[in-house]
């Protein structure tokens, strides 16, 4: 026994060095990363349709302006403002129609649901084939239509509110045309001279490439997770279930080449994220009248902030900034919901069922991967 105690006792400094140094990993800090000035940017573009959806009384619009202007902000290609603006224009046009999709079909049966979301994965998967700078615009693209699914179908079920399709696909379409009048008014005061990407860590790349197999198996993965967690969460008429779908393809790695540590830190930020906005939306529970409505507009702020948040720290800490996205992103997702402990018990519970299936898909498709490639040609 001493002998068996001597070595569990050796072994466990080993396995708390494995664990620190994982940590690490997962939150080391990249100084150079921070952008503080991007990130006010985007905060003093937000105020504008903040304020003007609580003027006219309709904030159940609020998200999609938002996502319209965070996502033309993103898809900026920069260079000259004809072409920044040409660009942008076309990606609102494409996130128009995306927008128009998931609120038209939110609330339809789960087959509809869950095939429509198979298809959007998948184009945006193939998307690659374009170059890479592409492929990220449609992984935006796929990000807003999972969210949208997911707010339209709460806004359904709350039942009190009234949404309009048209009002979404034109919050958004504002979001987006705020960005390029903010591009126009900077264009104007650099002295009309060429611009950067605002979000230059992002690829430029827009050459084509080929549809090869593993970039096929990819795209058809992700429309499998996409479309299977989708079918789970509404099939089974799941409490606050659109939290897997939304989790799930927030955790999900770009690309099946991509490092294990990109993949734990989506892991990590998504949980973290949910817990804080499981934590936010407890804070209305039990509020009612005046003192709800005061609650609501705060939590709409605080949403706000973790954007701008997410926008500064996007380079300095992958894990943070995930944490930050995905907190604004389900506060205000959910915020017509009413809360009480079950409800904070689902979102969480759900938030890691999806990131789970993320892991586990992603880790069988590397292990694939590798044995593909570990496999010799047969000769013809």
């Amino acid at each position: 026994m001493t002998v068996a105690t001597e070595s569990r006792r050796a072994g466990e400094p080993v396995h708390r060095g494995k664990v620190t140094t994982w940590l690490s990993k997962v939150f080391e800090l990249n100084p150079a990363g921070l952008n503080w000035p991007r990130a006010v940017a985007f905060l003093d573009a937000a105020l504008v349709p903040m304020f003007v959806f609580w003027a006219i009384g309709h904030e159940e619009y609020l998200l999609s302006a938002l996502f319209g202007l965070l996502f033309a902000a993103l898809a900026d290609p920069g260079g000259s403002y004809g072409h920044r603006a040409l660009h942008i224009s076309i990606f609102a046009l494409i996130g128009a129609g995306v927008t128009a999709l998931a609120f038209g079909i939110g609330s339809d049966a789960w087959g509809w649901l869950t095939s429509v979301s198979f298809v959007v994965t998948l184009v945006a998967g193939l998307a690659a084939a374009f170059g890479v700078r592409r492929f990220v615009n449609a992984l935006l693209l796929n990000v807003w239509f999972i969210v949208a699914l997911g707010f339209e179908f709460s806004i359904h079920e709350e039942g009190h509110i009234t949404s309009y399709v048209w009002a979404q696909v034109l919050s958004w379409t504002g979001g987006a045309v705020l960005w390029i009048t903010v591009a126009f008014l900077w264009w104007l005061i650099r002295g009309r001279t060429d611009q950067g990407q605002p979000f230059s860590e992002l690829p430029g790349d827009t050459s084509r490439r080929k549809l090869t197999r593993p970039l096929v198996l990819f795209a058809v993965i992700r429309a499998v997770v996409i479309g299977g967690t989708v079918a789970l969460a509404f099939g089974l008429d799941l409490s606050y279930g659109y939290w897997i779908p939304i989790a799930a393809i927030v955790a999900l790695k770009p690309s099946l080449e991509q490092a294990a540590l990109a993949g734990a830190q989506r892991l990590v930020g998504a949980s973290m994220g949910a817990i804080v906005a499981a934590l936010l939306l407890w804070v209305p529970a039990g509020e009612h009248g005046l003192r709800l409505f005061a609650v609501h507009r705060g939590l709409e702020v605080v949403a706000l902030v973790l954007l701008m948040h997410g926008a500064g720290i996007r380079f300095w800490n992958y894990t943070l900034y995930t944490a930050a996205i995905a907190a604004g992103v389900l506060v205000l997702i959910d915020l017509p919901q009413p809360s009480d402990n079950a409800a904070e018990g689902y979102r969480v519970l759900w938030t890691l069922c999806g990131v789970g299936i993320s892991l586990i898909v992603m880790l069988l498709a590397g292990l694939l991967a590798k044995r593909t490639a570990q496999t010799p040609a047969q000769p013809a």
